[in-house]
């Protein structure tokens, strides 16, 4: 099976309605490939767990021939305008979304950004954002800058479009995740944004080619934002809406959170002001209470001490080893560090780690740090 053609029946096992990331990853576990799956014959695909008569009429149905011609032209439509769909199975799949159950068995992205940046950090608020809220998001986006992290949000009013043109004044590369498909760009006011994001970021969403913003999209779009992110900020936001959303998730996730506090009483603050209250988030009032929370220790870029990522060819290295060698990239680390930056189990870092000191990449150093060569 080609590669093209591998791709085609992963792609068209998506598009079936009905079937979700979780049966999809329980489809392909029993099946072995996604063309495998779609060739299975009904008896078998009623053996296994959480599939029903309605599943098996689905996959063996006239929804098979419609999927995989849907599929063929969202293949086409990804080659000519340089969007890259993402299975779960795939290496260059974001590392951070495979750990959380729901993630989306397919992703479409288009952009210049490494998914699995060695430092995520997502910046969230209300669309009502006042003066004070973008001034706030302007200012933790200034302390990131030497941390070099890639800065994700929803594209949408408010604190998210701030966060995404900060970032991009400052240099930061910066992730749109939407809740349409990447042809449609929502609300259209942000495209200039979104086209400039594509070269200094990128943009990305599970929806296919042609999906409109409808209003359950955006629940869904947030556990991605928290997915896909070291810890959340949540800068301005009342006490219902998708900020206080896409936080509960994080926390739910195992991710950290922030929130900005602001004035008592104030509509747009009381979301914040109740995520700290109630112990849900750390309060964010300078860099170092985001570096501290997030175990971000000390700046990005030391200049004159080690070879960049760049330096190395990833061609050369497994995407795990490769993932190592961006969070060294910073500054020597402590296992355990290395192990969470990396988003690795501790006995698999420390068994890469070794490979890599054979090879001449990677020294060990006293107390269990590493650094590169």
């Amino acid at each position: 099976m080609s590669a093209d053609d591998t791709l085609l029946y992963e792609v068209a096992l998506t598009l079936f309605p009905g079937i979700g990331p979780q049966l999809t990853r329980q489809l392909m576990s029993y099946g072995g490939s996604a063309k495998n799956v779609l060739h299975l014959p009904p008896g078998k695909l009623r053996k296994i767990p959480g599939v029903g008569n309605t599943t098996v009429a689905t996959l063996t149905g006239g929804e098979r021939a419609k999927a995989l011609q849907q599929a063929e032209t969202s293949l086409r439509r990804a080659e000519k305008d340089g969007v890259q769909l993402l299975f779960y199975t795939s290496k260059r799949y974001p590392t951070r979304l495979k750990q959380i159950p729901d993630a989306p068995a397919l992703l479409y992205y288009q952009g210049t950004a490494d998914l699995n940046h060695p430092k995520t950090v997502a910046l969230v608020g209300t669309r009502k954002a006042t003066d004070y809220g973008r001034e706030q998001t302007e200012r933790i986006v200034q302390g990131l800058v030497t941390h070099n992290p890639l800065v994700v949000s929803g594209l949408a009013y408010g604190i998210d479009i701030t966060a995404h043109r900060a970032a991009l004044q400052e240099g930061l590369e910066t992730i749109g995740v939407m809740a349409t498909g990447l042809d449609i760009i929502y609300p259209a006011a942000h495209r200039k944004t979104a086209e400039k994001m594509l070269t200094q970021g990128g943009l990305l969403t599970e929806f296919p080619f042609g999906t409109p913003p409808d209003r359950y999209n955006f629940p869904a779009r947030n556990r991605i934002i928290a997915g896909l992110s070291d810890g959340t900020v949540v800068v301005e936001a009342a006490r219902k809406g998708g900020a206080l959303i896409t936080a509960e998730i994080a926390l739910s996730y195992n991710r950290d959170v922030l929130a900005v506090p602001g004035n008592l009483g104030t509509d747009t603050s009381e979301g914040c002001n109740h995520l700290i209250k109630s112990n849900k988030a750390a309060m964010y009032a300078e860099p170092r209470d985001l570096e501290e929370v997030l175990n971000w220790d000390a700046a990005l870029h030391q200049t004159g001490k080690k070879r960049p990522p760049a330096a190395y060819d990833s061609d050369d290295f497994s995407p795990e080893e490769f993932q190592l060698i961006q969070v060294l990239a910073s500054q020597e680390e402590l296992l355990d560090n290395l192990s969470w930056k990396a988003q690795l189990p501790v006995n698999q870092a420390a068994s890469l780690l070794l490979g890599l000191e054979f090879r001449g990449v990677v020294k060990a150093l006293p107390g269990k740090r590493f650094s590169l060569v």
